[in-house]
Protein backbone atom coordinates (compact mmCIF):
# COMPACT_ATOMS: atom_id res chain seq x y z
CA UNK A 1 0.00 0.00 0.00
CA UNK A 2 1.53 3.57 -0.79
CA UNK A 3 2.59 5.62 1.73
CA UNK A 4 3.33 2.66 4.56
CA UNK A 5 6.33 1.72 5.21
CA UNK A 6 7.95 -2.24 4.47
CA UNK A 7 8.45 -4.50 7.19
CA UNK A 8 12.02 -4.32 8.33
CA UNK A 9 13.52 -7.98 7.90
CA UNK A 10 13.95 -9.60 11.07
CA UNK A 11 17.77 -10.45 11.60
CA UNK A 12 19.72 -12.91 14.03
CA UNK A 13 20.47 -9.77 16.43
CA UNK A 14 16.65 -9.18 17.16
CA UNK A 15 15.85 -12.36 17.65
CA UNK A 16 19.05 -12.92 20.12
CA UNK A 17 17.35 -9.26 21.75
CA UNK A 18 14.13 -10.84 22.18
CA UNK A 19 15.11 -14.07 23.66
CA UNK A 20 17.53 -12.74 25.93
CA UNK A 21 20.39 -15.19 24.57
CA UNK A 22 23.19 -14.33 22.66
CA UNK A 23 23.42 -14.78 18.51
CA UNK A 24 25.30 -17.81 19.02
CA UNK A 25 22.34 -19.49 21.37
CA UNK A 26 19.79 -18.45 18.62
CA UNK A 27 22.21 -20.48 15.85
CA UNK A 28 22.25 -23.50 18.05
CA UNK A 29 19.12 -23.51 18.26
CA UNK A 30 18.60 -23.61 14.21
CA UNK A 31 20.82 -25.94 13.79
CA UNK A 32 19.60 -28.38 16.17
CA UNK A 33 22.13 -28.34 18.76
CA UNK A 34 21.53 -30.32 21.40
CA UNK A 35 23.22 -28.70 24.31
CA UNK A 36 20.24 -26.17 24.44
CA UNK A 37 18.15 -26.45 27.17
CA UNK A 38 14.13 -26.77 26.72
CA UNK A 39 13.91 -23.37 28.59
CA UNK A 40 16.08 -21.61 26.47
CA UNK A 41 15.39 -23.22 23.54
CA UNK A 42 11.49 -22.67 23.88
CA UNK A 43 11.78 -18.53 24.56
CA UNK A 44 13.86 -18.53 20.98
CA UNK A 45 11.65 -20.12 19.28
CA UNK A 46 8.79 -18.19 20.76
CA UNK A 47 10.99 -14.94 19.47
CA UNK A 48 11.59 -16.32 16.02
CA UNK A 49 7.69 -16.52 15.52
CA UNK A 50 6.45 -13.53 16.95
CA UNK A 51 9.38 -11.68 14.81
CA UNK A 52 8.47 -13.98 11.73
CA UNK A 53 12.04 -14.92 11.57
CA UNK A 54 13.43 -16.61 8.39
CA UNK A 55 16.96 -17.85 8.00
CA UNK A 56 18.23 -16.91 5.06
CA UNK A 57 19.74 -19.33 2.95
CA UNK A 58 23.09 -17.36 2.99
CA UNK A 59 23.39 -17.97 6.94
CA UNK A 60 22.48 -21.80 6.89
CA UNK A 61 25.25 -22.04 4.06
CA UNK A 62 27.74 -20.87 6.00
CA UNK A 63 26.83 -22.34 9.39
CA UNK A 64 26.62 -26.13 7.50
CA UNK A 65 29.43 -25.97 4.82
CA UNK A 66 26.17 -26.85 2.99
CA UNK A 67 24.07 -24.89 -0.07
CA UNK A 68 21.75 -27.62 -1.38
CA UNK A 69 21.80 -26.28 -4.40
CA UNK A 70 22.87 -27.80 -7.97
CA UNK A 71 22.53 -26.59 -11.58
CA UNK A 72 21.84 -27.29 -14.90
CA UNK A 73 23.71 -26.14 -18.20
CA UNK A 74 20.89 -26.92 -20.85
CA UNK A 75 21.47 -26.16 -24.04
CA UNK A 76 17.91 -23.96 -24.27
CA UNK A 77 14.80 -22.69 -22.58
CA UNK A 78 13.26 -23.12 -26.28
CA UNK A 79 12.02 -26.09 -27.15
CA UNK A 80 9.59 -28.44 -24.97
CA UNK A 81 12.17 -31.20 -24.96
CA UNK A 82 14.40 -29.49 -22.57
CA UNK A 83 11.50 -28.22 -20.73
CA UNK A 84 9.99 -31.87 -20.21
CA UNK A 85 13.57 -32.86 -18.63
CA UNK A 86 14.18 -30.17 -16.30
CA UNK A 87 10.26 -30.59 -14.89
CA UNK A 88 11.59 -34.18 -13.53
CA UNK A 89 14.98 -33.01 -13.04
CA UNK A 90 13.69 -30.53 -10.49
CA UNK A 91 10.57 -32.73 -9.61
CA UNK A 92 13.14 -35.74 -8.54
CA UNK A 93 16.11 -33.82 -7.33
CA UNK A 94 13.70 -32.13 -4.55
CA UNK A 95 12.77 -35.11 -3.09
CA UNK A 96 16.39 -35.55 -2.02
CA UNK A 97 16.25 -31.66 -0.36
CA UNK A 98 17.66 -30.48 -3.43
CA UNK A 99 17.29 -27.01 -5.47
CA UNK A 100 17.62 -26.61 -8.96
CA UNK A 101 19.48 -23.41 -10.85
CA UNK A 102 19.34 -23.56 -14.88
CA UNK A 103 21.49 -21.86 -17.14
CA UNK A 104 21.26 -22.11 -21.10
CA UNK A 105 24.93 -22.64 -23.10
CA UNK A 106 23.16 -22.36 -27.02
CA UNK A 107 25.64 -25.47 -27.53
CA UNK A 108 28.87 -23.23 -27.23
CA UNK A 109 31.38 -24.65 -25.01
CA UNK A 110 32.98 -21.49 -23.89
CA UNK A 111 29.58 -20.48 -22.93
CA UNK A 112 28.81 -23.83 -21.05
CA UNK A 113 32.00 -23.07 -19.25
CA UNK A 114 31.23 -19.80 -18.09
CA UNK A 115 27.69 -19.98 -16.89
CA UNK A 116 29.49 -23.05 -15.18
CA UNK A 117 31.77 -21.13 -13.24
CA UNK A 118 28.98 -18.32 -12.26
CA UNK A 119 27.28 -21.44 -10.91
CA UNK A 120 30.04 -23.18 -8.78
CA UNK A 121 30.48 -19.39 -7.67
CA UNK A 122 27.13 -19.14 -6.31
CA UNK A 123 27.84 -22.38 -4.45
CA UNK A 124 26.35 -25.14 -6.15
CA UNK A 125 27.59 -28.75 -4.99
CA UNK A 126 27.04 -30.29 -8.59
CA UNK A 127 26.41 -30.12 -11.96
CA UNK A 128 24.07 -31.74 -14.88
CA UNK A 129 25.31 -31.01 -18.08
CA UNK A 130 24.01 -32.06 -21.92
CA UNK A 131 25.91 -33.95 -24.01
CA UNK A 132 29.65 -34.75 -24.02
CA UNK A 133 31.74 -31.93 -25.68
CA UNK A 134 33.15 -29.97 -23.22
CA UNK A 135 36.02 -27.04 -23.15
CA UNK A 136 39.19 -27.51 -21.71
CA UNK A 137 38.18 -24.41 -19.29
CA UNK A 138 35.16 -26.24 -18.05
CA UNK A 139 37.16 -29.99 -17.54
CA UNK A 140 39.72 -27.89 -15.38
CA UNK A 141 37.49 -26.07 -12.97
CA UNK A 142 35.45 -29.43 -12.70
CA UNK A 143 38.93 -31.53 -11.69
CA UNK A 144 40.31 -28.63 -9.09
CA UNK A 145 36.68 -28.24 -7.63
CA UNK A 146 36.20 -32.32 -7.71
CA UNK A 147 32.25 -31.22 -8.27
CA UNK A 148 30.21 -33.95 -9.15
CA UNK A 149 28.81 -33.90 -13.04
CA UNK A 150 26.24 -36.13 -14.69
CA UNK A 151 26.17 -35.85 -18.35
CA UNK A 152 22.77 -36.39 -20.06
CA UNK A 153 21.38 -36.58 -23.40
CA UNK A 154 24.04 -38.87 -24.82
CA UNK A 155 25.44 -42.65 -23.00
CA UNK A 156 28.45 -42.90 -23.34
CA UNK A 157 30.36 -45.13 -21.01
CA UNK A 158 34.25 -44.65 -22.15
CA UNK A 159 33.78 -40.44 -21.25
CA UNK A 160 35.09 -39.32 -18.46
CA UNK A 161 32.24 -38.28 -16.88
CA UNK A 162 29.05 -40.68 -15.95
CA UNK A 163 26.16 -40.37 -18.27
CA UNK A 164 22.71 -40.99 -18.37
CA UNK A 165 21.08 -40.92 -21.45
CA UNK A 166 20.44 -42.44 -24.85
CA UNK A 167 22.12 -43.76 -27.92
CA UNK A 168 21.60 -41.27 -30.61
CA UNK A 169 22.92 -43.19 -33.04
CA UNK A 170 20.87 -46.01 -32.67
CA UNK A 171 17.70 -43.95 -31.86
CA UNK A 172 18.05 -42.50 -35.52
CA UNK A 173 18.76 -45.98 -36.83
CA UNK A 174 15.86 -47.06 -35.68
CA UNK A 175 13.93 -44.25 -37.39
CA UNK A 176 15.52 -45.22 -41.02
CA UNK A 177 15.13 -48.68 -40.47
CA UNK A 178 11.16 -48.18 -40.13
CA UNK A 179 11.44 -45.40 -43.30
CA UNK A 180 13.50 -48.55 -45.05
CA UNK A 181 11.09 -51.36 -44.60
CA UNK A 182 8.59 -49.43 -46.06
CA UNK A 183 10.13 -49.27 -49.24
CA UNK A 184 11.74 -45.62 -49.51
CA UNK A 185 14.98 -45.12 -51.23
CA UNK A 186 15.16 -41.35 -51.79
CA UNK A 187 15.20 -39.55 -48.54
CA UNK A 188 15.75 -35.89 -47.09
CA UNK A 189 17.36 -35.77 -43.81
CA UNK A 190 16.14 -32.68 -41.46
CA UNK A 191 18.09 -31.85 -39.13
CA UNK A 192 19.53 -28.66 -36.49
CA UNK A 193 22.72 -27.29 -36.72
CA UNK A 194 25.82 -29.87 -36.09
CA UNK A 195 28.87 -27.73 -34.93
CA UNK A 196 28.79 -27.56 -31.06
CA UNK A 197 25.97 -30.10 -31.40
CA UNK A 198 27.22 -33.36 -30.61
CA UNK A 199 23.70 -35.32 -29.96
CA UNK A 200 23.02 -34.22 -34.06
CA UNK A 201 26.48 -35.15 -35.05
CA UNK A 202 25.76 -38.93 -33.22
CA UNK A 203 22.80 -39.23 -34.72
CA UNK A 204 23.99 -38.35 -38.54
CA UNK A 205 26.39 -41.40 -38.32
CA UNK A 206 23.80 -43.38 -38.88
CA UNK A 207 23.30 -42.99 -42.39
CA UNK A 208 25.93 -44.73 -44.23
CA UNK A 209 26.80 -45.31 -47.95
CA UNK A 210 24.26 -47.61 -49.10
CA UNK A 211 24.38 -46.91 -52.86
CA UNK A 212 20.80 -48.19 -53.11
CA UNK A 213 19.42 -44.97 -50.89
CA UNK A 214 19.83 -41.49 -51.76
CA UNK A 215 20.45 -38.90 -48.49
CA UNK A 216 19.60 -35.37 -49.26
CA UNK A 217 20.60 -33.99 -45.90
CA UNK A 218 19.50 -30.31 -45.01
CA UNK A 219 21.00 -28.00 -42.11
CA UNK A 220 18.73 -25.32 -40.85
CA UNK A 221 17.60 -23.46 -37.21
CA UNK A 222 15.39 -26.15 -35.18
CA UNK A 223 12.65 -24.50 -35.24
CA UNK A 224 9.05 -24.78 -37.28
CA UNK A 225 9.24 -22.14 -39.61
CA UNK A 226 12.91 -23.17 -40.81
CA UNK A 227 11.54 -27.01 -41.21
CA UNK A 228 7.95 -25.53 -42.81
CA UNK A 229 9.93 -23.74 -45.83
CA UNK A 230 13.00 -26.08 -46.60
CA UNK A 231 9.73 -28.87 -47.04
CA UNK A 232 7.95 -25.95 -49.31
CA UNK A 233 11.72 -25.50 -51.42
CA UNK A 234 12.44 -28.51 -51.50
CA UNK A 235 8.92 -30.03 -52.74
CA UNK A 236 7.78 -27.21 -54.61
CA UNK A 237 8.75 -29.12 -58.01
CA UNK A 238 8.00 -32.79 -58.69
CA UNK A 239 11.12 -34.61 -57.07
CA UNK A 240 12.13 -38.25 -56.06
CA UNK A 241 11.81 -37.89 -52.45
CA UNK A 242 9.37 -40.09 -50.47
CA UNK A 243 10.67 -39.58 -47.39
CA UNK A 244 11.52 -37.17 -44.83
CA UNK A 245 13.43 -38.41 -41.92
CA UNK A 246 13.55 -35.49 -39.16
CA UNK A 247 16.18 -35.79 -36.61
CA UNK A 248 13.84 -34.01 -34.48
CA UNK A 249 9.79 -33.64 -33.80
CA UNK A 250 10.32 -29.98 -33.94
CA UNK A 251 11.47 -30.15 -37.82
CA UNK A 252 9.46 -32.99 -38.62
CA UNK A 253 6.36 -31.09 -37.45
CA UNK A 254 7.53 -27.94 -39.89
CA UNK A 255 7.91 -30.78 -42.40
CA UNK A 256 4.86 -31.61 -41.85
CA UNK A 257 3.13 -28.59 -42.41
CA UNK A 258 5.28 -27.14 -45.56
CA UNK A 259 3.77 -30.59 -47.11
CA UNK A 260 0.42 -29.60 -46.60
CA UNK A 261 0.81 -26.02 -47.87
CA UNK A 262 1.91 -27.27 -50.86
CA UNK A 263 -1.31 -29.85 -51.37
CA UNK A 264 1.35 -32.78 -50.75
CA UNK A 265 -0.99 -35.86 -49.21
CA UNK A 266 1.31 -37.44 -45.76
CA UNK A 267 1.88 -40.55 -46.08
CA UNK A 268 0.72 -41.59 -49.43
CA UNK A 269 2.66 -39.27 -51.22
CA UNK A 270 5.24 -38.55 -48.34
CA UNK A 271 6.04 -40.29 -45.41
CA UNK A 272 7.46 -38.39 -42.44
CA UNK A 273 9.46 -39.20 -39.29
CA UNK A 274 10.58 -37.59 -36.39
CA UNK A 275 12.20 -37.91 -33.26
CA UNK A 276 11.61 -37.33 -29.85
CA UNK A 277 8.07 -37.97 -29.49
CA UNK A 278 7.04 -34.90 -27.96
CA UNK A 279 3.11 -34.68 -26.84
CA UNK A 280 2.54 -31.71 -29.48
CA UNK A 281 3.04 -34.47 -32.58
CA UNK A 282 0.73 -36.93 -31.32
CA UNK A 283 -1.55 -33.43 -31.98
CA UNK A 284 -0.62 -33.20 -35.27
CA UNK A 285 -2.80 -34.34 -38.63
CA UNK A 286 -2.06 -36.88 -39.22
CA UNK A 287 -0.24 -38.00 -35.87
CA UNK A 288 3.30 -38.07 -36.25
CA UNK A 289 5.46 -41.39 -36.19
CA UNK A 290 8.40 -40.52 -34.12
CA UNK A 291 10.99 -42.25 -32.08
CA UNK A 292 10.38 -41.70 -28.00
CA UNK A 293 13.43 -40.19 -26.09
CA UNK A 294 12.84 -40.87 -22.85
CA UNK A 295 13.77 -37.37 -21.67
CA UNK A 296 11.64 -37.30 -18.21
CA UNK A 297 13.12 -40.76 -16.90
CA UNK A 298 16.07 -39.27 -18.05
CA UNK A 299 16.02 -35.96 -15.88
CA UNK A 300 14.78 -38.60 -13.01
CA UNK A 301 17.53 -40.50 -13.22
CA UNK A 302 20.16 -38.01 -13.51
CA UNK A 303 18.66 -36.48 -10.64
CA UNK A 304 19.14 -39.43 -8.61
CA UNK A 305 22.67 -39.92 -10.53
CA UNK A 306 23.46 -36.98 -8.96
CA UNK A 307 21.98 -36.09 -5.47
CA UNK A 308 23.40 -39.61 -4.37
CA UNK A 309 26.90 -38.32 -5.40
CA UNK A 310 26.50 -34.92 -3.64
CA UNK A 311 24.88 -36.50 -0.69
CA UNK A 312 26.30 -39.64 -0.24
CA UNK A 313 29.80 -39.36 -1.94
CA UNK A 314 28.70 -42.71 -4.32
CA UNK A 315 30.03 -41.87 -8.25
CA UNK A 316 27.29 -43.19 -10.49
CA UNK A 317 27.64 -45.58 -12.98
CA UNK A 318 26.60 -44.67 -17.02
CA UNK A 319 23.56 -45.44 -17.57
CA UNK A 320 21.83 -46.41 -21.01
CA UNK A 321 18.05 -45.82 -21.43
CA UNK A 322 15.77 -47.46 -24.28
CA UNK A 323 14.32 -45.46 -27.03
CA UNK A 324 11.28 -46.90 -29.20
CA UNK A 325 9.89 -45.86 -32.05
CA UNK A 326 6.42 -45.00 -31.66
CA UNK A 327 4.70 -45.59 -35.17
CA UNK A 328 1.40 -43.25 -36.24
CA UNK A 329 0.17 -41.93 -39.10
CA UNK A 330 2.65 -39.90 -40.83
CA UNK A 331 4.33 -43.14 -42.24
CA UNK A 332 3.50 -46.09 -44.39
CA UNK A 333 2.89 -49.28 -42.62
Amino acid sequence: MAGVPARKRATLRDVAQVAGVSTATVSRVLNGNALVSEGTRARVQAAIDALRFVPSAAARAINSGRTHVVGALVPTLDHEIFSRFLDALEDELAGYGLSLVVATTKDDPEREAERARGLVDIGVEGLIVSGVTRSPVLDALIEKRELPVVATSYFDPSYRLPTVGYDNERAARSALRLILESGHRAIAVYHGPSAGNDRTRSRLKAFGNDPQVEFRFCAMPLDVAAASAAARRDFAEPCTTTAVLALSDVLAQGALFGLQALGISVPDEVSVVGMDDLPSSAATTPALTTVHLPVRKMGQRAATALAKWVEDGIRPAPERLDTKVMRASSSLA
